[in-house]
């Protein structure tokens, strides 16, 4: 272990996603287990601009593993845009012996750790903490599966209602610019159609997908849609299809930060177990300015500029088996 690295401050930035206490856990309990004090910052850049760390003890992390949000409380942070924010961040680092940093987020909190682990030289690895499911270097990120079970529990009973009117229902899921969530949600409810924004479709295909449905007899239908698919949201594209096929009653259902929300699913609290101590081992081993993932089931360390800026795709065999299953 490097003498350098004494005490470890960890954080939650950005939107909230099950699974983050799981993984403050894991780092607060590795670090103990390698003499390490450890501090959390409550609110992530905003909380590390005031000041606000309180220490964290083994204890303090007990019987939180299967909470949904974050003890730590998160944030975005306009002041740490700024250089005079990030210094005084730094500052108040310095004021608490911090040696090193776990930040644990999305590509909001990962762009600002690179850019002030290089503009202060101190060491910072990331836990990918985003339902979206969108950071470059890891397979999945904590929460990415708490929220399709969330989702597909919502489109299920959906489902019910769309059997028993005969209806079109479009249901529109969280994941920013990103498909992953709707792919997953629509093979797993079984959805007749899924809108992402990594697949070019026009309403034209879809209402023509409709059509084929209602030509086979098929009494409602569930088309699930990425809140960043490039034809707008659930709304608009159910205006634009019911103008063109009104074969069916049409309805919307929006999901929204129910996603966010409750007890992390067992594969989160493994996955947000797993790299929060890789991150810690990964700062002990003199490792910084990079992301824990994992890959294969292996860990991987990504640095943060890849894992914010080059695209992360979904499965193509994922996408046409999609396709093939919904007809």
């Amino acid at each position: 272990m490097s003498n350098e690295i004494k005490r470890l401050a960890v954080f939650t930035s950005g939107g909230d996603a099950p699974g983050m206490n799981a993984a403050v856990r894991a780092v607060v309990r590795t670090a103990a287990f390698n003499d390490l004090h450890v501090y959390g910052i409550t609110r992530g850049y905003e909380g590390m601009i005031d000041g606000d760390l309180k220490r964290l003890e083994v204890r303090d992390v007990g019987n939180i593993i299967h909470r949904g949000g974050t003890i730590l409380k998160t944030a975005r942070s306009k002041r740490f845009m700024t250089p005079e924010g990030r210094k005084t961040a730094y500052e108040a680092l310095l004021a608490f012996d911090i040696d090193a940093c776990v930040a644990i987020g999305g590509n909001g909190t990962f762009t600002g750790a690179d850019v002030f682990s290089k503009e202060y030289d101190i060491p910072i690895v990331g836990v990918p903490g985003t339902i979206d499911n969108d950071l470059y270097g890891t397979d999945a990120t904590v929460g990415f599966d708490t929220a399709i079970n969330t989702a597909i529990e919502a489109v299920d009973k959906i489902r019910d209602t769309a059997d028993s009117h005969n209806r079109l229902f479009f249901v529109e899921v969280m994941g920013r610019n990103s498909g992953f969530i709707a792919l997953n949600t629509g093979i797993g409810s079984g959805a007749g159609c899924i809108l992402i924004p990594e697949i070019d479709s026009n309403i034209d295909e879809l209402v023509e997908v409709l059509r084929k449905g209602a030509r086979r007899k098929k009494l409602f239908s569930v088309v699930i849609v990425a809140e960043g698919n490039k034809y707008g949201g659930a709304t608009e594209i159910a205006e634009r299809v019911q103008e063109a096929f009104d074969h069916y009653d049409t309805k919307v259902a929006i999901i929204g930060h129910l996603q966010r929300g409750g007890s992390p699913s067992a594969l989160d609290r493994v996955l947000a177990s797993r790299l929060g101590f890789g991150a810690v081992e990964a700062i002990i081993a003199g490792k910084s300015n990079c992301m824990v993932g994992i890959i294969n089931n292996k860990i991987k360390h990504t640095p943060f500029v890849d894992a914010i800026t080059k695209n992360k795709h979904p499965n193509k065999d994922l996408v046409r088996m999609a396709e093939i299953l919904a007809i």
